[in-house]
């Protein structure tokens, strides 16, 4: 994946465009005392990436993209409470098939394997199933927003009364409170066939999809946990497809989540196929296992210009070690330096010594 490095900083017509409502709220805005328009702090780098994709890369083949970064957000959400997350994540764009969300999704798992981060379980839906549900019913836009916000809530008594408010017939108005019991294991597949049983606009195709993305992680990773939420429809505003959070033992809240945003790149003159995910590091960091203190420490370098020296420390460096040159007058000792090696020299050369 390439590592790309959007701006922090841009103005509102570039980092908001095609972003959808919810992100316009969680972005703080200023005023650029130069040209007096609004701009904004990223709140999230997904749309950035989406259009370094179609201008600057404007590539035919899949263009696989990565980003790490400090995001601010005007009011907290599901990275552990911060407003500042250090947000990093992938995404792969030019491919529509499953197979591009089993690799997402396998990224994560390996993000999450790499951190000793254990039991992670993964909770897929598809926005394609309750968008498709809502069109066979007829909704407003505005009962759209009301329905969704239920589902998100899971509140049953509000979602009955938002539905008998529409001019949905009885079937329509089932498979749409149907969804918010449609979460658990493999078997929700399976139900979901038959509660839907007879829905048009693509709800069948939705639920395929999520049948063949199963099978492929089933088969990559053995043992994976994975559940099915159908009312799960985090990112509904540009998400397009499969959506996915990752929860893991004793933690509240999500600590990954990501999706298919295929109609993103559109506004950006380029609707490329879109799939990634994002999360926060500084949660994932609290979470790992993995003592990343372990193995060998700096080498404390005595001061001095010494050509043979200065050379010395040169070389170590070229070789990935990092090498602190003590100042003159310095009396730290190479536990205050965290540093568990000098650099002393013996018979005219400068060796590396355990510290003794």
């Amino acid at each position: 994946y390439q590592l790309i490095m959007p701006p922090f900083i841009e103005y509102l017509d570039a980092l908001l465009t095609g972003s959808g409502n919810d992100l316009d709220l969680q972005t703080f805005k200023i005023t650029d005392q130069m040209s007096g328009r609004m701009m904004g702090l990223r709140a999230d780098m997904t749309p950035q990436a989406a259009r370094i994709d179609a201008h600057p890369l404007r590539r035919d083949a899949p263009s696989r993209l990565c980003y790490v970064g400090t995001v601010l957000h005007t009011r907290t959400d599901g990275y552990g409470g911060s407003r500042s997350p250090l947000q990093v994540g992938a995404e792969l764009f030019g491919h529509a098939g499953p197979d591009s969300d089993v690799e997402i999704l396998s990224l994560v798992l390996e993000t999450l394997s790499l951190l000793e981060i254990a039991d992670a379980r993964i909770d897929l839906g598809h926005v394609g199933i309750f968008r498709g549900l809502a069109r066979d019913a007829g909704l407003t836009a505005l009962q759209e927003r009301e329905l969704f916000d239920a589902l998100q809530r899971k509140a049953v008594t509000e979602i009955d009364e938002i539905l008998a408010g529409t001019a949905a017939g009885d079937e329509q108005r089932r498979r749409l409170a149907a969804l918010a019991g449609l979460n658990g294991g493999a078997e929700v597949l399976a139900r979901a066939g038959d509660v839907l049983a007879g829905a048009g606009n693509g709800v069948n195709e939705a639920l395929d999809n999520l049948r063949a993305i199963s099978a492929q992680m089933q088969q990559r990773h053995a043992g994976l946990v994975l559940n099915y939420d159908l009312a799960e429809l985090r990112g509904y505003a540009y998400q397009t497809g499969m959506v996915f959070a990752v929860f893991v033992p004793g933690y509240g809240q999500e600590i990954a989540r990501g999706g298919r945003y295929d109609a993103i790149g559109e506004v950006f003159g380029r609707a490329r196929p879109a799939t990634g995910f994002s999360t926060d590091l500084k949660t994932l960091m609290n979470l790992s296992r993995r003592d990343f203190d372990a193995g060998e420490q700096a080498i404390l370098a005595p001061a001095g210009n010494d050509a043979a020296l200065l050379a010395a420390i040169a070389a170590l460096r070229a070789q990935g070690e990092c090498v602190v040159s003590s100042l003159p007058g310095q009396t730290d000792s190479p536990a205050d330096m965290d540093c568990d090696r000098l650099l002393v020299s013996e018979s005219g050369k400068w060796v590396v010594k355990p510290v003794s």
